[in-house]
């Protein structure tokens, strides 16, 4: 019972340390956070603050990890719903990434700004090692049965659920591109559609799916996005 306590305890600490880094990001950004400040936040010694974290970068890593984990829960019963077919499960879980983009998007701009700098190298890829992880196994369900449905006409499920993860990637980088740019201009609305309708399209093909199956109201979707730059 006291080890169960101790864990519990254990937990607690540690997620109050992660709600503190990440009000910390959204409101000052990563590269101006110090541990100093959290640790005056949240009355701690700088030893017991390195007993659950050894760095600044492993506290970093530690938000992306219970993000996912959290994005997990929304997800899972997408995947595993038996009522559902193939698209509907791959349309619901985009539209379930979105969501949850647009619900913390202060802090994906100040994941984004962290993620993408060029001396940040090494822990983008351990993001993408985080994203090959995590997202291959629910992809490559879904594709599967999509192919037993005859809807994705494709050979080899787990190798397209792993260039999906590098589709999304490139993804990334074309949309992070505009969001962090230090001009903006009327053509930023159009740029982001052609891109995202682009997504769609080279995932329609990846998949061997039918034409315009993924696409969506992109207009409409980079509009809402647009308003938070």
């Amino acid at each position: 019972m006291a080890r169960t306590v101790n864990e519990a305890a254990y937990t607690a600490r540690r997620n109050a340390i992660l709600d503190a880094t990440e009000c910390a990001i959204e409101t000052r950004g990563y590269e101006q956070m110090a541990i100093a400040d959290l640790l005056d936040e949240l009355h701690i010694s700088s030893g017991a603050f390195y007993h659950y974290f050894d760095s600044k970068p492993a506290l970093l890593m530690a938000l992306v990890e219970r993000r996912g984990d959290q994005l997990e829960q929304r997800v899972l019963p997408i995947i595993h719903d038996p009522t559902l077919r193939a698209l509907d499960k791959l349309q619901r879980l985009f539209n379930a990434f979105d969501r949850d983009k647009l619900e913390h998007k202060e802090l994906l701009f100040s994941y984004m700004r962290v993620l993408y700098a060029d001396e940040n190298a090494i822990f983008r890829y351990k993001m993408y090692a985080v994203m090959i992880k995590r997202l291959v196994p629910w992809l490559e369900e879904i594709i599967r049965q999509g192919v037993e449905e005859g809807i994705f006409t494709i050979p080899y499920p787990d190798q397209t659920a792993r260039m999906i993860i590098s589709l999304f990637e490139d993804f990334g980088y074309a949309t992070v591109e505009l969001f962090l740019s230090e001009q903006h201009s009327p053509d930023d609305l159009s740029r982001l559609e052609r891109v995202s309708a682009a997504f769609a399209d080279a995932l329609e093909r990846i998949l061997g799916a039918p034409a315009g199956c993924l696409q969506r109201d992109w207009h409409k979707e980079s509009e809402q996005w647009l308003k938070t730059l």
